[in-house]
């Protein structure tokens, strides 16, 4: 099979389109025709050394979501079939036209939705849901704060809130992201200079801060999330783009009885990932099917164009998802 593959760690060049075996399906998996995967921030850090992949993804081929169709079955596989249009998180392995699966961590592709749409769902909605209402609670009539707004987790968490009732304020470094979040539902949204943003979240909220707060950026981000976050708020750390260290003001966490917590996907155990497919096909797929979520896809490359893609990611440019077609 056809795979992108990380030949050393380094930049976007490290990337190269290889001939190598294609996996095998074992006990409870399913293996996939890739037709999509969509680049994520994890993929590049991969690329760079900076986050190995779980022992069970291959170990020099990116790729954490997928859409396409079951190839062949493993023993003891009930619940799929060959010819199953499905999409879904995996470890890593993405990048390429073949990759294995647990089926019960796969969900069916609601019927009109095309693979390219597809790929660019599970990572994003999974995280923004996982992260806003599994975790955080985020319920109707209450506020959220949405970093890094454009990016494909702040598009999908902007979507969710508007479906929960709940009301968003979303930050971007450019007012053009803006724009473009508030055609999704975004109710307000504040233009982030030097990292700061806290005062512009106070004034929006008449003092009382935001419930929620879903931190796509981290850094210097926190510190500022304290200081606009309501008495009893919560704060999810799901980024680190803006670094993984900050100094904050631990009596503000304590006055008001803030819960920051912070969370992952990827290293999840089995048992949770099938917790999370299961979101994926009750609580998304079935609004993605009426039109309420829609995927944002700002790029759709080749897979030979792998190295354009982290390219374009790095920029920062992009609004919404890009997705390899393979």
């Amino acid at each position: 099979m056809r795979a992108i593959v990380i030949a050393k760690f380094g930049g976007p060049e490290v990337l190269e389109l290889r001939d190598v075996p294609a996996p095998e399906p074992t006990k409870g998996e399913v293996r996939v025709r890739v037709r999509a995967s969509a680049i994520n921030r994890a993929d590049l850090l991969q690329r760079m050394g900076a986050y190995p992949p779980p022992p069970d993804a291959p170990a020099d081929i990116p790729g954490l979501e997928l859409a396409g169709e079951v190839d062949a079955l493993g023993p003891h596989v009930r619940g799929l079939a060959v010819g199953d249009r499905v999409f879904g998180l995996v470890g890593g392995g993405a990048y390429s036209e073949y990759v294995v699966a647990h089926e019960r961590t796969l969900a069916k592709i609601p019927d009109g939705v095309s693979f390219t749409d597809a790929a660019a769902i599970p990572e994003a909605f999974l995280t923004a849901y996982d992260a806003m209402v599994t975790q955080c609670g985020l319920a109707a009539g209450e506020t959220v704060l949405i970093h890094a707004v454009g990016s494909g987790v702040g598009t999908a968490a902007v979507q969710i809130a508007k479906a929960i009732g709940a009301r968003s304020i979303g930050t971007a470094r450019t007012q053009d992201k803006l724009a473009r979040a508030k055609s999704l539902g975004m109710n307000e949204g504040i233009c982030v200079q030097d990292a700061l943003f806290s005062d512009g979240v106070l004034s929006l909220t008449n003092g009382q801060g935001a419930d929620v707060v879903l931190e796509l950026v981290g850094g210097a981000y926190v510190a500022q999330d304290l200081m606009c976050t309501k008495v009893t708020g919560r704060i999810v750390v799901v980024g680190l783009v803006g670094g993984a260290r900050v100094d904050f003001d631990l009596a503000a966490l304590l006055r008001k009885r803030i819960t920051l917590r912070g969370t992952v996907m990827r290293a999840r155990p089995l048992e949770e990932k099938i917790a999370a497919a299961h979101v994926l096909a009750r609580n998304i797929a079935p609004l993605v099917a009426t039109g309420a979520y829609r995927p944002v896809i700002d790029a759709v490359l080749p897979l030979a164009e792998a190295r354009k893609a982290h390219e374009l990611m790095a920029s920062n440019a992009n609004f919404g998802k890009i997705v390899l077609e393979i």
